[in-house]
């Protein structure tokens, strides 16, 4: 695994089978903002297996959480599955054919399964075109004067109040 990344987005789901498609759903939409839609299929049926696995062996009734991780890391797409599952922190990885897998346990907090897909030919992480997004905008709220009441204007609720009251359901 190289481990210089250009990029990298997760996800934290619970460990039930809906995991299974929204990590497909969630690949889907990396890719597309990466321009890397040419990964879509092989990309997410990795993803899958690997959630698929993790999924598998969790007790529906206390399901634990589970981190879907992409990275862009030298000529490859490392997809990366965390779990808290401390019952198989030494279980092997999962075999995802014709791919090159690994499983690391983490200190006391489950284990980490990787995969890598390559990258289309002549592509390398540092050339993939990532989104722009602009500066986010934080509206700050200022803190009330001590003593003074905290909550929404009283006189908003009522004209909401009396708005639903006038309304013809």
């Amino acid at each position: 695994m190289n481990s210089q990344t250009a990029q990298l987005d997760d996800l934290r789901l619970v460990a039930l089978p809906s995991a299974v498609k929204c990590t497909e759903l969630f690949v889907r939409f990396s890719l597309t903002e990466w321009s890397l839609r040419e990964l879509f299929e092989e990309a997410s049926t990795v993803a899958s297996q690997l959630v698929s696995a993790v999924v598998e062996r969790t007790d529906p009734s206390a399901p634990g959480f589970v981190t879907v991780r992409l990275r862009l890391s030298g000529n490859c797409l490392v997809v990366e599955v965390e779990d808290d599952q401390l019952a198989h922190v030494h279980d092997d990885a999962p075999v995802v054919d014709g791919y090159a897998t690994g499983a690391v346990p983490l200190e006391g907090r489950g284990k980490l399964v990787w995969c890598e897909v390559p990258l289309p030919s002549g592509v390398t992480a540092a050339q993939v075109r990532l989104p722009r997004r602009d500066e986010r905008r934080t509206q700050t709220v200022p803190e009330p004067a001590p003593g003074e009441a905290t909550g929404p204007d009283p006189g908003i609720v009522d004209r909401i109040l009396v708005s639903l009251q006038n309304r013809d359901w």
